[in-house]
């Protein structure tokens, strides 16, 4: 009888049971967690909820006044996310120009923010005093994007341009060049936006914020702008002031998906 044969066959088979069932059952590495996502941008300037459309379309302001645009920019700038914990993220080279007569201008995306549940928001209406003492600048500061004063007074931070029936300029015309990074009359403001109680989870999920901009805020709250008294700035002065006050509230979140 060949015993010792059969049994080491026994053995032999065993082992290389033992040894599949091991290998089955190791279990797999999971996926590393994103340690950064993209978060984009996308404004949608408004009316009083009316679509912004230019040259064509008939807005009227709290004084009861009819107007229409031809020309709606202003600069986003700063952008920051904030955690529950006070952490943020700061967007480095934070300029962007939005133009309404630009579609693509009104989105754009933050490519490499770190990965986490972000709770708040901050940006600048604007462009700081850094980038307005700077000298030439390029892409969205270029001042051939026509948002530039001079070196002495820097950008303008807003700019709003149409026409009105009620205006007393020539033409009609409505025209404010909101600008100044000094003094008590400077045009830079900076605004946060509230998330209404959503988190902004960035990870491996591209994700995007949804802003509302309502050019009517430009003549109202704290203190109303009536056309037929004043159509027109281009000055760092109290109008100045007045105006960049009263625009300070005009972005809401409409959704973050």
């Amino acid at each position: 009888m060949n015993y010792p044969i059969l049994t080491f066959a026994c053995v032999l088979g065993l082992g290389l049971a033992s040894c599949k069932k091991e290998t089955n059952e190791t279990p797999q590495d999971p996926t590393p967690a994103a340690t950064s996502g993209s978060v984009t941008f996308s404004f949608n300037n408004q009316v009083d909820g009316q679509p912004l459309v230019l040259n064509t379309q008939n807005y009227v302001n709290a004084s009861g006044e009819t107007f229409n645009v031809n020309i709606y920019k202003y600069y986003i700038s700063n952008i920051k996310l904030f955690k529950a914990d006070g952490s943020h993220y700061a967007e480095p080279e934070s300029y962007h120009l939005i133009n309404q007569a630009s579609p693509t201008s009104r989105t754009f995306t933050l490519a490499a923010v770190p990965a986490g549940d972000y709770v708040s928001m901050s940006f600048m209406i604007g462009v700081d005093s850094t980038r307005n003492v700077s000298g030439a600048q390029t892409g969205a500061l270029d001042p051939a994007n026509g948002m530039f004063w001079s070196w002495s007074t820097g950008y303008i931070m807003a700019k709003v341009e149409g026409t009105s029936p009620v205006s007393p300029e020539i033409g009609d015309a409505i025209s404010f060049h909101i600008g100044g990074f000094t003094g008590i009359n400077k045009g830079i403001r900076t605004v946060s936006p509230s998330f209404n109680s959503s988190a902004l989870n960035v990870g491996s999920t591209a994700r995007t914020i949804y802003i509302n901009s309502n050019l009517n805020e430009w003549w109202q709250t704290p203190i109303a702008i009536e056309f037929s008294q004043t159509a027109s700035n281009a000055s760092v002065n109290g109008i100045n002031k007045t105006i960049a006050d009263n625009y300070a509230d005009m972005f809401t979140v409409d959704h973050i998906q």
